[in-house]
């Protein structure tokens, strides 16, 4: 077949019947599930949905090997290497490449992205993507005349219009399900919404919006830990009320309490950027670690995740820089954050303190790398990184040995803060988002809110006081952005866009 010569127009339809066949089986499934196909006009439009995704790319791609071969071949297999890989993680782990997924994509550090690495991801690379290219690279082409480009150009686009009028009676279902259509349609998924993502970030990050001074009130001595974990879904915690006891030390420790909240998102970058700042917004408002650095609070920043909002502080650490002067196993993980933390509080100069843990415990899809061995309470676990091939027992044990090892980190920063006697202190937990489990046929988070189960928004907020009077108000349901407020209020400032509303405490 490497030693044929292909017109133009054969080559070009060969490629896009086999971009259909490769990396459009999750698009056909998606509207089979949620359309009445068995129906005269469902399979009219089922059909006319197969022929259009070739006919537009058929009318795109022709059109750029016409203008340049050389060009047409360097860009359809960079499309085809991108789809292998983005169809292999849409069938494994049932994702959309839209524009929050294409962010998640883009602000992913090489540790987590290298914990999706397996065998399942080469082989679709290879399949789908190098082999494929290969032949697009080697194929002969004979090009065509200028009056062959124009019949078969606009031929095509007169099909695409008729196609579309055709398809007039399902405006409706189209709209309805379009986020989720183009998220699924390859290559235009990504194409379209890696610009759409840059021009949106620009926007949001123009300016940071400064906020009104704030005033620290008093002169009492206090401490704020706040814990931003990743990944913890509500109804995983035994303090919800979870049959297996995750939570063994938080359960019996003094002075604890535990709100239902909800998510404002599914992935990381939107939802630490809720937990930071005083009120959702599309823009970048100042956030609260630099909000309170700026006013007079001594803000250390501790991270072994990613996607925060920028951060203004004195003191920002990542696991890198704690390590040295770490000891033990749990150097490794997590209970790395807390090197030196009590030293670094008795060391500062100011009355007033803020902590904030960046976690990644929980994370997928290596939940059974993300705790020591000794926290494995729960077997058998699941070591794959191919999530479907776990069963559920084995999926859900090594999630829940995560949130085990997320309970001991808890206790072990209230049981530090005990010991700072001179200060009124308190640990306030809240997660970014939750995590599907293989509930649905869905894994991790991410899926868009409009459709996201609850496994993805549930979280957990959890707040600890050293001073027993200390009241909180009850409260039926929390939101992220009540950590603003809660810290405000407990660290004695005022401010103008303080909302009593979202405080948590009496």
């Amino acid at each position: 077949m490497l030693n044929k010569t292909f017109k133009l127009s054969y080559f070009v339809l060969i490629i896009c019947v086999l971009n259909l066949l490769f990396f459009h089986i999750p698009f056909f499934r998606f509207i089979t599930d949620n359309l009445d196909y068995q129906s005269a006009s469902g399979i009219l439009f089922l059909i006319t949905l197969f022929i259009l995704v070739i006919v537009a790319n058929y009318w795109v791609f022709y059109m750029l090997f016409f203008l340049s071969p050389l060009a047409g071949r360097i860009v359809t297999t960079i499309f085809f290497m991108i789809n292998a890989v983005a169809v292999y993680f849409i069938q494994t782990y049932s994702v959309i490449m839209d524009e929050t997924m294409i962010g998640n994509v883009i602000n992913t550090n090489i540790e987590e992205s290298s914990s999706f690495f397996s065998f399942k991801l080469v082989l679709y690379l290879v399949i789908l993507g190098i082999i494929p290219s290969w032949w697009i690279c080697k194929t002969k082409v004979k090009k065509e005349t200028t009056k062959v480009f124009f019949k078969l150009t606009g031929a095509s686009l007169l099909v695409i219009i008729g196609l579309v009028i055709a398809n007039a009676t399902q405006v409706l279902w189209i709209d309805k399900h379009s986020k989720v259509l183009g998220g699924l349609a390859m290559p235009w998924s990504y194409m379209v919404n890696i610009p759409r993502f840059y021009i949106h970030k620009y926007q949001e990050n123009e300016k940071e919006i400064v906020l009104p001074d704030a005033q620290i009130m008093n002169k009492e001595k206090s401490i704020v830990v706040l814990v931003i974990g990743e990944s913890g879904r509500r109804q995983n915690f035994s303090l919800y009320g979870y049959e297996k006891n995750t939570n063994p030390l938080l359960s019996k420790t003094e002075n604890l309490h535990h709100f239902k909240a909800n998510s404002t998102a599914t992935y990381t970058t939107a939802t630490v950027k809720s937990i930071l700042e005083h009120e959702n917004t599309n823009k970048l408002y100042e956030i609260l670690p630099n909000y309170l650095n700026r006013n007079g609070v001594d803000v250390f920043w501790r991270t072994t995740n990613w996607g925060e909002p920028p951060v203004h502080v004195d003191s920002y650490q990542r696991a890198e820089d704690l390590i040295p002067n770490c000891k033990g196993d749990g150097c490794a993980y997590d209970e790395v954050l807390l090197t030196d933390m009590k030293e670094q509080i008795l060391n500062s100069n100011k009355d007033k303190i803020l902590v904030v843990l960046h976690t990644s415990t929980s994370h997928g899809p290596t939940y059974s790398t993300k705790y020591p061995a000794q926290f494995e309470v729960f077997t058998p676990v699941c070591h794959s990184v191919e999530l479907a091939k776990c069963s559920q027992e084995e999926l859900i044990n090594a999630y829940d040995n995560t949130i085990v090892y997320t309970d001991y980190l808890l206790h072990k920063i209230i049981e530090e803060l005990k010991e700072l006697k001179d200060y009124k202190s308190t640990m306030i937990y809240v997660s970014d988002h939750g995590e599907s489990l293989g509930e649905k046929n869905l894994y991790m988070h991410g899926v868009p809110m409009s459709i996201a189960p609850k496994e993805q928004y549930e979280i957990p907020f959890i707040v600890w006081v050293s001073d027993p009077s200390k009241g909180l108000k009850e409260n039926d349901l929390l939101t992220q952005n009540h950590v603003f407020h809660s810290v405000m209020n407990f660290l004695g400032m005022k401010s103008p866009i303080y909302n009593e509303e979202l405080n948590i405490f009496k």
